[in-house]
């Protein structure tokens, strides 16, 4: 009696999950990047390429890379119809707009977007607009993008698999650790808190605002006032 053969990332599993959020970070990056290339060639004819990553290393935007992954366990999962899709999926990307932007003002006193000036906003952070066309995203991710993609990564050999999990799971994690703690300093050196240990001062001398702001040139190192 043959024994089933071992499947990397089978289902729903963590791993997968994790594949899903790498490769929705670095999505969000090249989205982001092409948005802004289109945004600025028909404003001004120019052709301009600029970072518009989430971290300081690396092309990995976490935040595409959480929101694929939620849409994925939440919307997927479930196997909802293609109107449920929409409609939850246009929920869960305005909720998550709003929410992200919100934490990112209260806690490194920054924002990457502000949609005040925007028809039919909520809060400068969000709009109903963008809302939908989150929906269409989560659709089209859900019902096309996914099941491929899901294919895919089952199809890597397991050893292979594994290796390139733990590289890269421990390189985001600090990747990401160092990137919004870099960030947070940031914060209390704009409010002329000085470094109360060894760790404040490198961080002071490795990241400071210079280095950031090249990092993330879409972020506005200032708190957004509410309109």
């Amino acid at each position: 009696m043959s024994s089933k053969k071992s499947v990397f990332a089978e289902g729903y599993s963590f791993k997968k999950l994790f594949f899903i959020f790498v490769i929705g970070s670095v999505i969000g990056v090249l989205y982001e990047q092409i948005l802004n290339l289109v945004k600025i060639y028909f404003a001004t004819g120019e052709v301009v390429w600029e970072l518009r990553r989430g971290v300081i290393y690396g092309p990995f935007n976490p935040l595409y890379g959480a929101g694929a992954v939620l849409v994925i366990y939440l919307l997927a999962k479930p196997n909802y119809s293609n109107i449920k899709t929409f409609i939850y999926g246009s929920l869960l990307g305005g909720f998550l707009e709003y929410f992200i932007s919100l934490l990112q003002e209260i806690f490194t006193h920054t924002t990457s977007w502000d949609y005040s000036y925007h028809f039919l906003n909520i809060g400068g952070r969000t709009t109903i607009p963008f809302m939908l066309v989150w929906g269409l995203f989560a659709l089209i991710f859900v019902k096309i993008v996914y099941p491929f993609l899901s294919k895919w990564i089952e199809k890597i050999p397991i050893n292979i698999g594994n290796i390139i999990f733990y590289i890269l799971f421990i390189f985001l994690i600090i990747d990401m650790f160092i990137s919004w703690t870099a960030l947070f300093r940031s914060a209390m050196r704009r409010n002329n808190i000085e470094p109360a240990t060894p760790v404040g001062r490198l961080y002071d001398k490795i990241y400071p605002d210079s280095v950031l702001s090249k990092s993330f040139p879409n972020m506005d190192f200032k708190i957004r006032k509410d309109k």
